[in-house]
C-alpha cells in the first residue's frame, strides 16, 4: 500500500511546484525587536552556530535555498537599540552552513560595484566546491552613497554601474569556466595532476573590469554557481534577462508581482532564452500563530514603541488624521469614509482594507501594513492561501520567507505551512537532487552562456 506522501507526489507528477527560500540576515530576524524576545539568544548576531541551526531548520522543511543579503557595510538601523540588518560576513557564514547541511542551496549577495571579478569568482566557486554544488551568487550593483563611502568613493552613475555589472558577470563566468571540466586528472600512478591544455587564461579586458585568469578551481557537482539578481528597474530586467536563473523580488500586490515576473520573462525571451529559465521569487514576511489575535499580540510585543512612531506614515497612507492617544481604538467610521489609499505607496490599499475590518490602530500597524513585503499574521493556512493564490495567478515561481523571529519562526513555518502546501501538491516532499541547479531546474552551464 502506498503512503499518503507517495499518493500526493504521484498526483503532483507533471504539476508545477513552487520554490521556497529563507532570508537570513542578522541572526535574529527581519523585525528590529526580535533580539529582545523571550527565548532568543541576544548574542545570535555573532553566532555562526545560530545561522547553522536556522539553515538546518529550513532544510528540514525542504526549502530550496537560504538567501543572505549584504550592504555591504552600511548600518541602516538605530544601532543604539537595534542590530545591524546584515550578517557579519556572508561568505564565512555560508561556509559554516555548508559544512553542517547537505541539500539546501546557499545564496549570498555580492556587489559588482565594490568587488573585483577575480576575487568574487574565486570565493563563490570555492564555496560551490565546498558545498558540492549548492552555491548561488546574487549579483547586484549597489546604489547608495552610504555604502560607497565605506570604499572612499561615491556611487557611480546607473549607466556605469550596470555597464560594469554586465562586464563583471561575464568575466566571473569566464573565470569559472577557465578550468576545463575534464582538466583535473589527479592520477597518482601516472603522476598527471591536470591537463594543462584544458586550463587556460581568458585574457579579457573591458571598459570597467578585466582579468588574465585562469581560476585554479575545478568544477563542482553543478559545474558553477547559479546567478541570482535583485531589482525591478529596466536595467535589472536586462541584467537578469541575460544572466540570471532566479530573481529575488519585492512586490506588495499580486498585480505588481505578475507584471514584474512577466517583465523578467520577456527580457529573458528577448535574449534568446526560454522564459521558464528565470524564476521570479518575491518576499513574504510571516508571523505564524494559532490565530490572528495571538499573532498580532506577538508582533505588538516585537514592535514595542516603534508602532507609535509609524503612526504619521499611516496617516499619509490613508489620507486622514490619526490620534496617538487612541492607538487602541478602531478608526472612526466618519474618518474611514473619507480615507483614500495613497497613490504613491502600493501598500496603502491593503492598509485601508485592514482598517475597514474594524481593528484598532495599533492592530492595523501590527498587521505589517508598512513592512517591506506582504505580511501574514495568523495561522499557517493563511500563508499557504496567499502563496497558492500568487503562485497559481502567475505572480510568483516561489517565495523567500522572512520570519518575524528566526529562533522559532522558521520552525513554525516548516511545521504549519509547508505540510499544507505539500498536501495541496504545491511544494515537494523531498529533494530530488543535491545541487542548487537541480533544485531550480536550471540548465547546465559552465563558463559563459554560449547564447550570449
Amino acid at each position: 500500500m502506498k503512503s499518503v506522501e507517495e499518493e500526493i507526489d504521484n498526483r503532483s507528477v507533471g504539476k508545477k511546484q513552487m520554490l521556497i527560500g529563507l532570508h537570513l540576515g542578522n541572526g535574529y530576524s527581519s523585525q528590529p525587536g526580535a533580539w529582545r524576545m523571550p527565548g532568543v539568544d541576544p548574542e545570535s548576531y555573532t553566532s555562526f552556530d545560530a545561522r547553522v541551526k536556522q539553515a538546518q531548520a529550513a532544510e528540514r522543511g525542504k526549502f530550496q535555498f537560504i538567501f543572505l543579503p549584504d550592504g555591504p557595510g552600511a548600518v541602516i538601523t538605530d544601532i543604539a537599540t537595534e542590530s545591524p540588518a546584515f550578517n557579519l560576513e556572508v561568505m564565512m557564514t555560508l561556509a559554516a552552513v555548508a559544512r553542517e547541511t547537505e541539500y539546501i542551496g546557499l545564496v549570498a549577495t555580492g556587489s559588482t560595484t565594490f568587488n573585483e571579478p577575480f576575487n568574487l569568482a574565486r570565493q563563490f566557486k570555492a564555496l560551490d566546491v565546498m558545498s558540492h554544488g549548492r552555491a548561488g551568487w546574487n549579483a547586484i550593483t549597489s546604489s547608495g552613497n552610504d555604502v560607497a563611502a565605506n570604499y572612499g568613493t561615491t556611487i557611480p552613475s546607473s549607466k556605469d554601474r550596470y555597464g560594469r555589472a554586465h562586464e563583471f558577470v561575464q568575466l566571473v563566468q569566464a573565470l569559472w569556466g577557465s578550468w576545463g571540466r575534464d582538466a583535473w586528472v589527479h592520477n597518482q600512478e601516472s603522476g598527471e595532476f591536470a591537463k594543462t591544455e584544458r586550463i587556460a587564461p581568458i585574457n579579457l579586458q573591458g571598459q570597467f573590469v578585466g582579468s588574465r585568469g585562469p581560476l585554479y578551481i575545478p568544477p563542482s557537482e553543478q559545474g558553477q554557481p547559479i546567478i541570482f539578481h535583485a531589482g525591478g528597474s529596466p536595467n535589472a530586467h536586462q541584467l537578469a534577462g541575460l544572466y540570471a536563473n532566479a530573481v529575488i523580488g519585492a512586490a506588495f500586490t499580486i498585480e505588481d508581482a505578475r507584471a514584474q515576473r512577466n517583465a523578467f520573462r520577456e527580457a529573458a525571451k528577448s535574449f534568446g532564452r526560454d522564459p521558464n529559465e528565470i524564476k521570479y521569487i518575491p518576499g513574504l514576511m510571516t508571523t505564524i500563530a494559532k490565530d490572528r489575535r495571538t499573532a498580532l499580540d506577538r508582533r505588538i510585543q516585537l514592535a514595542g514603541d516603534s508602532l507609535q512612531q509609524r503612526l504619521g506614515y499611516l496617516q499619509q497612507m490613508l489620507g486622514i488624521p490619526l490620534n496617538a492617544a487612541q492607538l487602541d481604538e478602531p478608526i472612526l467610521k466618519i474618518l474611514l469614509d473619507n480615507a483614500r489609499p495613497s497613490p504613491y505607496d502600493p501598500r496603502s490599499v491593503n492598509a485601508l482594507k485592514i482598517a475597514k475590518e474594524g481593528w484598532s490602530v495599533r492592530d492595523i500597524l501590527a498587521h505589517g501594513v508598512i513592512d517591506y513585503h506582504p505580511v501574514i499574521v495568523g495561522p499557517g493556512i493563511e500563508a499557504a492561501d496567499h502563496m497558492q493564490e500568487w503562485f497559481e495567478a502567475g505572480a510568483a515561481d516561489g517565495f523567500w520567507i522572512s520570519p518575524d523571529v528566526n529562533s522559532d519562526g522558521i520552525d513554525a513555518f516548516v511545521d504549519q505551512v509547508v505540510p499544507i502546501l505539500q498536501e495541496r501538491g504545491l511544494f515537494h516532499h523531498d529533494y530530488q537532487g543535491k545541487t542548487l541547479r537541480e533544485h531550480l531546474g536550471a540548465l547546465d552551464q559552465y563558463g559563459i552562456d554560449s547564447r550570449i
